[in-house]
């Protein structure tokens, strides 16, 4: 009887601490962005990693991470660590003046470059999270995003 008890209580140290290794398998991913078409050197690039469709993408609130990087060359890149694996999506945009907003004109249309994941076209407003969505799986996934902007 004892004999099986410390042999249970063996198996069961074996599958917590399996289960533990494999928790923290699962959120070590990372994610690099690598961000194409910036138009000058000035300012700050804003990106909102979304991990499902809720606030997606205007609400950085609800984003799983956002953050800003000083742009310091036309080509940025930006890292997330600790990621699950799954599906996100991430909005992104030039703040070229620093304010911290997408500037628009008077009919809503963005005056600062802006773009998403998987670079999906962009006809008469934001994307859904499903046309931007991709997937981060091991232990490194990276993407590109090309920043558009309606005014040349």
């Amino acid at each position: 009887m004892q004999r099986t008890l410390k042999t249970l209580l063996l198996l069961t140290a074996v599958i917590n601490l399996t289960a533990l290794q494999q928790a923290k398998a699962v959120s070590n991913s990372s994610l690099t962005v690598t961000i194409n078409g910036l138009k000058s050197q000035r300012g700050q690039v804003c990106l909102s990693l979304f991990s499902g469709g809720r606030g997606f993408p205007s609400s950085s609130d609800r984003a799983v991470a956002a953050r800003c990087v000083k742009v310091e060359n036309t080509l940025l890149t930006v890292k997330f660590d600790n990621l699950k694996a799954g599906n996100y999506a991430i909005a992104a945009f030039h703040d070229a003046n620093g304010d911290g907003t997408l500037n628009q004109n008077p009919l809503g249309i963005p005056t600062e470059e802006f773009g998403f994941s998987q670079n999906p076209k962009i006809l008469t407003g934001a994307p859904k999270f499903a046309d931007s969505a991709f997937l981060v799986a091991g232990p490194e996934t990276n993407i590109q995003i090309k920043l558009l902007n309606f005014f040349g």
